[in-house]
């Protein structure tokens, strides 16, 4: 057999077993279930039962599920963020390293404060406009209002 076949067979293998491998892990993991909106897609994942039981306790559960506030409002956003941290937290939870409590990076938590931005946008206009428009960037909603989301 030429060096040539051997190589081609050889990538046609390896491409196979990883691609067999990321089905079979993404059926095994529920990964369709996190393309929804269901908060208990969330709750797959053990570390993640504790903020799902504090959402379910929380004020906003009535009203915003953990999309809402946790991925951009926007098509494109949503699933690249959902796409990456689902990345992440499969590879820190495979390969160890993960903190415990799950702590959210500071991308994620510049999206939440965002989204809380976006929903409470008059409030939040007229707080920083009444008080001092310089402080409209230095004004957090998660650093004061940390339970609303996920009761602690």
């Amino acid at each position: 057999m030429e060096l040539r076949s051997i190589k081609f067979i050889v990538v046609a293998i390896a491409l196979g077993l990883a691609l067999g491998i990321g089905v079979y892990t993404f059926v095994y993991a529920k990964g369709y279930s996190y393309m929804s909106n269901n908060p208990a897609a969330c709750a797959n994942c053990h570390i993640m039962n504790e903020q799902y039981d504090g959402w379910q306790k929380a004020s906003h559960q009535a009203v915003a599920t953990c999309n809402d506030c946790h991925t951009p409002h926007d098509f494109l956003g949503k699933y690249y963020t959902k796409a990456s941290n689902g990345f992440w937290h499969s590879y820190y939870f495979t390969l160890g390293g993960f903190h415990e409590p799950i702590q959210m990076n500071e991308r994620n938590t510049r999206i939440t404060e965002q989204a809380c931005r976006y929903c409470h946008q008059t409030m939040v206009e007229s707080i920083t406009v009444s008080h001092n428009p310089a402080l409209s960037e230095d004004v957090s909603c998660i650093r004061c209002h940390r339970s609303v989301g996920h009761q602690h």
